[in-house]
């Protein structure tokens, strides 16, 4: 038997890009094959990574210097691509960390967060692809760490990290991603759009994921969800939602119409 928190662990710190995911695909498969046991041991403490397994490249840079481009360009489309790479890089290490950090949780959240960090580790590969029939590479643009930032952010509780990186981080995808397939398909970039397809259905699903957990760890609590979600926008990111929002992938994920109201009036009032 494989320790879940040992092999998580090691996962997340592999610098190796193949490996990484292969190692992201394995840990699933070995889950559901009943390989994996959870049990603490001491040599396995929880700690904070402030700097998850990565390749040397891209660079890291502020998200201000990420250069946009036109997608009528193929330097537009590389760029694009690679930026999407890099959220769904980052997102296997987040997937990996919340099976490794949060330990006190039902077999359910491991095997929907492994599921997470093969979906995501499979999205990867299909712009890696995309990339390289545009004589990119990842690694060949700079890219921004904001997603990491804020998974240092919420390491420090379960429920705040299942509000906000799925339902405020990974949910940003879903509003921007049939912009983006819009504009792709103007340009007859059809192959781009089919990934993109696959990418938007599985993240409506993620985000579903940590509305589930997000709600199950507020009722756990004695908390009322939609409150505590507005209230943690304001006391951990300091800002609210903002659209515009694709209120049909939202509704999907877990936001309900009611709750989506609530955030448009709260991006209001802020701004007023």
């Amino acid at each position: 038997m494989i320790n879940l928190y040992q092999a998580a662990y090691a996962c997340l710190l592999q610098t190796d890009l193949n490996q990484k995911l292969a190692g992201a695909t394995q840990l699933y498969a070995d889950w559901q094959a009943g390989k994996l046991l959870r049990e603490i041991v001491t040599d396995c403490p929880v700690q904070r990574v402030l700097i998850p397994g990565r390749p040397t490249r891209p660079e890291l840079v502020h998200a201000k210097q990420v250069k946009q481009r036109k997608l009528t360009t193929v330097e537009g489309q590389r760029a694009l691509l690679h930026a999407v790479a890099h959220i769904e890089f980052n997102a296997i290490n987040l997937a990996l960390d919340a099976v490794y950090r949060f330990r006190d949780m039902p077999d359910a959240f491991y095997a929907d967060w492994l599921q997470v960090a093969a979906e995501e580790a499979y999205h990867f590969s299909l712009l890696r692809e995309r990339l390289a029939d545009l004589d990119c590479q990842y690694g060949d643009l700079p890219a921004h760490n904001g997603l990491w930032e804020q998974a240092c952010k919420t390491d420090y509780d379960v429920m705040v990290r299942m509000a906000l990186v799925p339902r405020v981080l990974e949910a940003r995808g879903l509003d921007v991603t049939p912009g983006m397939m819009e504009q792709l398909r103007e340009v007859g970039d059809t192959k781009t759009v089919g990934i993109l397809e696959i990418i938007l259905r599985d993240e409506i699903g993620h985000v579903r994921i940590g509305s589930h957990w997000f709600k199950y760890l507020c009722e756990q609590r004695g908390l009322e969800p939609q409150a505590t979600f507005r209230q943690l926008l304001q006391d951990v990111m300091r800002a609210p939602l903002r659209g515009p929002f694709y209120l049909p992938g939202r509704l999907q994920a877990g936001f309900s119409v009611e709750e989506m109201e609530q955030l448009m009036r709260m991006e209001a009032e802020w701004d007023s």
